[in-house]
């Protein structure tokens, strides 16, 4: 019985591993973020400045009908949805190799350090750009000073 019995190698696998191609395999299996994977939507990149009066937000949507853009504001917090539409587009013979284009729907979602008054809140669209305006709520009550005794 004692002959039949061998030891144990935890790494014992690992030598008889073609080692470049199993670390390929790892590399295929693990899902790609950011701008190495090829195919993941553009993010909405924003400007955002701070006046006494407003936060002026700038977002960049190329390619984006004005239709197709859409902005909430809820006390402090700031949501743009963008929905990029694919048109169909067919020729006779041609065939469509690759397609980097994105389609699809991005949000974007950010606090600001104070609420907005959303009665006197504007936007506008020019050239791939919506322009915000968003004025700051008027507190009636401001931070009150306590006179240490």
């Amino acid at each position: 019985m004692a002959n039949n019995l061998t030891r144990f190698n935890p790494f014992g696998d690992l030598a008889s591993l073609d080692t470049w191609r199993d670390m390929e395999d790892i590399f295929r299996r693990v899902p790609v973020v950011g701008s190495l994977a090829g195919n993941t939507p553009p993010s909405i990149r924003l400007d955002v400045s701070e006046s006494e009066e407003a936060y002026h937000v700038s977002a960049e949507v190329p390619g984006v009908n004005k239709e197709d853009v859409q902005v909430s504001v809820e006390g402090n917090v700031v949501s743009i949805r963008v929905e990029s539409r694919r048109t169909q587009e067919e020729k006779d013979g041609d065939t469509v190799l690759r397609s980097e284009r994105y389609y699809g729907v991005q949000t974007r979602r950010f606090s600001l350090a104070q609420d907005i008054d959303e009665s006197q809140a504007g936007a506008k669209y020019e050239n791939g750009v919506p322009e915000l305006i968003l004025p700051k709520k008027k507190s009636g009550a401001r931070a009150k000073k306590l006179e240490i005794r």
